[in-house]
This record gives structure tokens, C-alpha cells and sequence, in this order.
């Protein structure tokens, strides 16, 4: 997972996790695990990621398996980055 750093930081930017970014990894759950992690943080999530990676993510693209851990996430970006 090339993205998963960048994936981290902008979890812990857009979330505002301060120092418990520092405890993110592959396999940390997002969907229900961080209360910050409600339907406008994924908007923002998503809007952050696209603006950063120069990438885009469809409508039927953006699922809960998405946002099951950091690890997916990054990913579906690595993934995404591809095409």
C-alpha cells in the first residue's frame, strides 16, 4: 500500500484526531471505530483524498467496504491511482 501514509494523515487532518493519529494503521476499523467517522466526515474524506491523489471516485465506488479500515481505504486509492 504505496497510499497508506498519505491515507493517515489525511484521515488525521480531515478528522481532527490529533495525537491519537499517531495510533492509525492498516488494520485500524474506521465504519464505527472513530466517532468522528460520520456521513460529512466521509464526504470530506473523499473530497480531501481526490484533491490530494488527483483521483475520483464514482457514486457506486463509495460503500461501507470502503471505509471498513485505513487499509482499505488506501487501497482503493493505490487501486485507483492505477488506472
Amino acid at each position: 500500500m504505496q497510499s497508506l501514509e498519505q491515507v493517515k494523515t489525511i484521515l488525521a487532518d480531515t478528522l481532527s484526531l490529533g495525537e491519537r493519529a499517531a495510533r492509525l494503521t492498516a488494520d485500524t476499523g474506521l465504519l464505527g471505530n472513530l466517532p468522528e467517522f460520520d456521513s460529512l466526515a466521509v464526504v470530506n474524506l473523499i473530497a480531501a483524498m481526490e484533491d490530494h491523489f488527483g483521483i475520483r471516485f464514482e457514486d457506486d465506488e463509495i460503500t461501507a467496504g470502503l471505509f471498513q479500515s485505513v487499509g482499505t481505504l488506501a487501497s482503493a486509492v493505490d487501486r485507483k491511482r492505477l488506472q
